[in-house]
């Protein structure tokens, strides 16, 4: 095996940009500068921002900003994508590191992340991508399409009193004194049944529009959260057609009249009950309103099939919103880079 050359790493790279390297056009689309004074304003402390000469020098906040979303891409844990960025050299080009520059361990990861989170950062940050998608011409159109996804965790093996006492929002006694038990325990996270299988963990809240297929708005819960109780802060009043689809779990009187005094149109859809089938209009109806509807299944869909799927392996509601936040922002990229590839075609 010879010796790696000088201008070796650059070959490999060409050959990877010839390839079609995805992360090149991510990192060409994305304007990361638009998020740092928002990330600084949280991570770094006054002296840091007063560019002190003191001390050593912290890691570029939108170094970190991009590992995190580089994590989120491929769905990695803190401890995988510190040996990745090691290992892959489109990852360190991603980060716009060199072989001999330093790469920040999986410690440093995790707390630049506890920061954002506890600062409910991951939200604003989202939410300045969508103002840059409507920059560039993806406002949200054809309507919006409301559903919830399910997003397990590692399953606590509680007993049933102590599940009981969780969801009266208790520490159990037992635990009280097993301070190492209770921080390996997610006190937040809930059981749910969905097509008769149990699952454990949270809700992925969301608003996808028609046209573009791009999240606009999202919440976390609890998965024991009925999908409906969502609907009222996901509604997007920037939408340029106000049908509002969604399945029949959202259909109830009282949802019906806030949409119509909000100026929406309902495209929920209908469901039978006992001894009152849907007729033969309201029937084609719903299946006129599926075609658009199942667009959000594209949504989940996508994230599904990402590389590690859509388990979040954190503990407690804070920090799921921020994985999941950062999951929602990853398919918003990956879907631009796809729109963007389209437009050019």
């Amino acid at each position: 095996m010879g010796q790696l050359g000088f201008f070796d790493a650059d070959k490999r790279l060409e050959a990877l940009s010839a390839k079609g390297d995805p992360l090149e056009a991510i990192d060409r689309l994305v304007p990361w500068e638009s998020f740092r004074a928002e990330v600084e304003a949280v991570v770094l402390t006054s002296d840091e921002l007063k560019k002190s000469s003191a001390g050593r020098k912290p890691f570029d906040a939108l170094l970190m900003f991009r590992m995190l979303v580089l994590q989120a891409l491929n769905n990695l844990s803190d401890e995988q994508v510190e040996y990745q960025v090691r290992d892959r050299l489109s990852f360190s080009r991603f980060l716009g590191l060199a072989i001999e520059d330093s790469i920040p361990d999986s410690t440093t990861l995790w707390l630049f992340r506890e920061k954002l989170a506890k600062a409910g950062l991951i939200e604003k940050l989202f939410d300045c991508f969508d103002q840059h998608l409507a920059a560039k011409g993806y406002m949200a159109r054809g309507g919006q399409i409301i559903d919830a996804s399910i997003v397990p965790v590692p399953t606590q093996r509680n007993s049933r009193d102590e599940n009981a006492e969780l969801q009266a929002g208790r520490t159990p006694a037992a635990w009280k004194q097993k301070l190492a038990k209770v921080r390996q325990k997610d006190r937040d996270a809930r059981w749910t049944k969905k097509h008769g299988r149990s699952f454990f963990g949270y809700k992925n809240h969301v608003n996808a529009d028609a046209k573009h297929k791009l999240i606009r708005h999202y919440a976390v819960t609890d998965a024991a959260v009925h999908d409906s109780q969502e609907l009222d802060g996901l509604l997007d009043t920037g939408n340029t057609c106000n049908d509002v689809f969604a399945d029949s779990a959202y259909r109830s009187t009282k949802i019906e009249g806030r949409l119509r005094a909000s100026g929406f149109k309902s495209r929920i859809h209908r469901r039978a009950t006992r001894n009152h089938p849907l007729s033969n209009a309201q029937l084609k109806a719903n299946r006129n309103r599926s075609k658009i509807r199942a667009r959000i299944e594209h949504v989940f869909g996508a994230q599904e099939s990402s590389p590690g799927g859509r388990i979040v392996r954190t503990i407690g509601i804070v920090r799921a919103r921020a994985k999941i936040g950062l999951q929602n922002l990853a398919y918003n990229i990956r879907r631009l880079v796809t729109l963007e590839r389209i437009a050019t075609a």
